[in-house]
């Protein structure tokens, strides 16, 4: 049974327009609706499942976040690609800002590959995972502390110098009042690190509803640089700096040639992925993924 919301999450204006229907390639194959807000133009899945019944629409060896596995040549691309990411995160965008103190949340965890690299580094570290098995995986793999996001509240006042969501909060149900929580946790010199797709990118427009970063149900929010800045100047945010993830182009286009034809055609995804850095290298809103640095 899915849920339609009434009111536009971010905003809560009651009016929107229906903007595009998508499958879920990865697990269910069933279509989603997505929306647009006729006031602040946000795009959102409606209806969804509820929280209640989410996670029947991660358990897929396709959903490599949770899974960790290597089988298959799209999960061999995204391991090879994590090792990247997760140095470029850590050193060029969490480090760059010395955010005090030295503690980290990573809210949406994972299997704990990105905190693991940070608790190395010298980092006081917290992760929170909603699903059970990554959580565990991280646990035992990396010795890590990591709860269920429901512990989020028993935080202290101004706890953490950075909390980080790498393509996260698409996945929130609850989202203002998360980042109200977020807003509360973190230091006075702290910074909040949102990574989300971009649906207005250059590979967004071309594949339209076969763009991989569309994820439905997964993804319940499908944000603009407009939209996320709407968001989070209502809830008492200012904007540091925005920047990219340099590889998601081309993970996101090789997906996106998948679902559209049938078939990874690497040459095809490699120079959509090209076009979109290209472009994303002028205007940094053309890039598959931005990263938002928040300030409270």
């Amino acid at each position: 049974m899915l849920e339609t919301l009434s009111n536009c999450p971010v905003c809560g204006n009651s009016s929107f327009q229906k903007h595009l229907d998508c499958v879920d390639y990865t697990v269910s194959q069933e279509t989603f609706s997505l929306v647009k807000c006729d006031h602040c133009s946000f795009i959102f899945t409606n209806p969804r499942p509820p929280q209640s019944d989410i996670a029947r629409y991660y358990k897929s060896d396709a959903y490599i976040s949770h899974t960790n596995s290597s089988k298959g040549i799209m999960n061999k691309v995204y391991q090879q690609a994590r090792r990247y990411a997760i140095k470029h995160k850590l050193v060029d965008i969490v480090e760059a800002h010395g955010a005090l103190p030295k503690t980290l949340l990573d809210y949406g965890s994972g299997t704990g590959e990105f905190l693991a690299a940070a608790k190395d580094a010298g980092w006081i570290t917290n992760g929170l995972e909603l699903d059970d098995e990554a959580r565990a995986l991280s646990i035992s793999s990396y010795q890590l502390k990591v709860d269920s996001p429901d512990k989020l509240s028993q935080f202290a006042d101004n706890q953490f110098g950075v909390i980080t969501l790498w393509h996260v909060l698409e996945h929130v149900h609850n989202l203002q009042d998360t980042i109200k929580e977020f807003k509360r946790i973190l230091s006075p010199s702290g910074v909040l690190i949102i990574a989300v797709p971009n649906c207005e990118s250059t590979d967004a427009q071309y594949y339209k509803e076969h763009w991989a970063a569309y994820d439905v149900p997964r993804h319940l929010y499908h944000f603009t640089a407009k939209s996320m800045k709407y968001l989070m100047e209502n809830n008492g945010f200012s904007i540091e700096k925005t920047t990219r993830l340099l590889l998601d182009p081309y993970y996101i286009s090789l997906l996106s040639e998948k679902y559209k034809n049938g078939s990874g055609n690497v040459l095809s995804a490699a120079l959509l992925g090209l076009k979109t850095t290209l472009n994303g290298n002028s205007k940094t809103e053309d890039n598959s993924s931005l990263v938002y640095v928040w300030k409270k």
